[in-house]
């Protein structure tokens, strides 16, 4: 491994996702911090592909994943597409060639681990009460078995699994960077399975026999494994193998302070792609799911956190996907988007509301300080091909000092104004409808209200009245000026 000037080893990370569908938040989240921790230290990021479970497996599932890191910035320096000379980078490929197989046997051999011929019925039968609590836990029969046992039953081609054989006295200690030291008593400890039946290693097995052997030095993942943590120092031990950092991440929970599932409908990178959320948006605020930087700022791009990233800052406490929060910071990621890239992803929202010949762009212009995703776009716009039905009292407005009586005569009074007038450009109309305020001796809401509220039906728009007699023409302000007066007259 490259070691750094001061004869540091430099700081290698990996993401090892499983190949089962949609990216969770929570790995997401994994990823990012370890591209993070990686770069942070100008170090490297690695990708590794972690299908031992095949019956999990899904099609498309691989491309999901690597779709996802391209499009977060999340760059692997090294990984199936990009030989880092530690390869193979899919756990089956390394599967195949013996690799887990090998320091399985070594175990063995040291008297670490044992081969386990016990079979599914007799597993379900045992049980153990520790520490006045019922689990279950293997008895270690087939730890004892005789040599020419265990021989006769491999040359049979008897099923069998090989466990750790873990000690029953004492106890384990585990340091994590962010929980601190964490003890077990050793009784606690099952013989975890190494090498499943099907010949493949377990998740955790492979876990330490690969962090190993690719150099890995700072561990990232979720506190669920916590409890696992233990057993990897033990096999580590075993191994006589320098044990990584570990670096814990709080678990991620709802509003309701439970854990976020897929129920949820916002639990994955693309439910939340799927519901108008940008990219930089989510990075920035997974970022945050656990991590505070020194100051209490917010809004980062991915480089502001390589810059800031400190791994001590994440916290132990559960961290809260807060959609209020997530739908502010991407409101004002929108707000930063170039005029251009706005109205691209704009576009299909505008249409899918709007069937008229508009001018797109304006009305793009007029949402994008307006929306906190692209979603909200067709309720802000849906009134420019068609006023919805309202309530009359809407003309009614305290600090406009406008009633429906006001209104029905400002209306009254505008439309032959706006009948005459032929330039409907915003600049002409307000120019025009200033000069009628100035001529009445009133505020400008006095007549502006009414007639936003007669061309839109809505309270709030995303524009003002002359912008909006603009965008919808003479023809339908003259027909939605009389609709309003003749509503106004019953």
């Amino acid at each position: 491994m490259k070691e750094t000037g001061d004869n540091r080893k430099m700081v290698k990370t990996r993401f090892a996702p499983s190949p089962t569908g949609r990216m969770h938040v929570g790995n997401l989240r994994t990823a990012l911090y370890a591209y993070l921790i990686a770069k942070h230290e100008g170090g490297n990021f690695m990708l590794r592909i972690e299908d031992t479970d095949q019956e999990r497996f899904m099609e498309g599932a691989l491309e999901i994943i690597y779709h996802t890191l391209d499009e977060t910035g999340l760059k692997h320096d090294e990984g199936p597409d990009k030989d880092g000379g530690v390869g193979p980078y899919v756990q089956s490929e390394r599967n195949t060639q013996g690799i887990y197989l090998k320091y399985a046997k070594q175990l063995i051999a040291q008297g670490d681990a044992y081969y386990c011929f016990c079979d599914k019925e007799r597993l379900e039968s045992l049980s153990a009460n520790v520490g006045g609590k019922e689990i279950h836990m293997y008895d270690k029969h087939c730890l004892h078995l005789p040599k020419e046992e265990i021989e006769k039953n491999l040359a049979a081609g008897k099923p069998y699994v090989i466990r750790i054989n873990m000690p029953t006295e004492g106890t384990t200690t585990f340091h994590d960077e962010i929980y601190g030291n964490i003890t077990v008593e050793n009784a606690e400890l099952d013989d975890m399975i190494l090498i499943k039946s099907d010949g493949f290693p377990t998740y955790n097995f492979a876990n330490v026999v690969d962090d190993h052997l690719m150099g890995i030095t700072h561990v990232v993942r979720g506190n669920e494994y916590l409890s696992s943590a233990p057993k990897y120092n033990r096999l580590y031990e075993a191994f006589g193998w320098e044990v990584p950092v570990y670096v814990h991440c709080p678990l991620i929970t709802n509003e309701e302070h439970q854990k976020l599932s897929k129920r949820s409908g916002h639990s994955s990178y693309e439910d939340l792609i799927d519901q108008g959320f940008l990219t930089e948006a989510i990075v920035n605020f997974v970022a945050l799911l656990g991590w505070s930087p020194v100051d209490d700022r917010e809004i980062f791009t991915l480089a502001e956190l390589v810059e800031a990233f400190d791994y001590h800052r994440i916290s132990k406490s559960p961290a809260v996907f807060d959609m209020t929060k997530l739908k502010w910071m991407n409101g004002e990621y929108i707000k930063q988007m170039d005029d251009e890239a706005f109205f691209e992803k704009a576009f299909p929202y505008l249409k899918r509301v709007l069937h008229k010949e508009y001018d797109f762009r304006k009305i793009a212009s007029m949402v994008k300080t307006r929306i906190e995703t692209f979603p909200d776009i067709p309720e802000l716009i849906d009134f420019f091909e068609q006023v919805p039905e309202y309530d009359v009292s809407m003309y009614t407005h305290k600090k406009m000092k406008t009633n429906q009586e006001t209104s029905l005569e400002v209306l009254k009074e505008i439309l032959p104004i706006l009948e005459e007038q032929e330039d409907y450009s915003n600049d002409a109309l307000f120019g025009l409808l200033s000069a009628y305020v100035k001529e009445k001796g009133c505020k400008n809401g006095y007549v502006m209200w009414p007639i936003r509220t007669a061309v839109s039906g809505k309270q709030m728009t995303p524009a003002g009245a002359t912008e909006i007699l603009e965008i919808i023409g003479k023809d339908e302000t003259i027909a939605r000026i009389k609709a309003a007066i003749e509503k106004l007259g019953h």
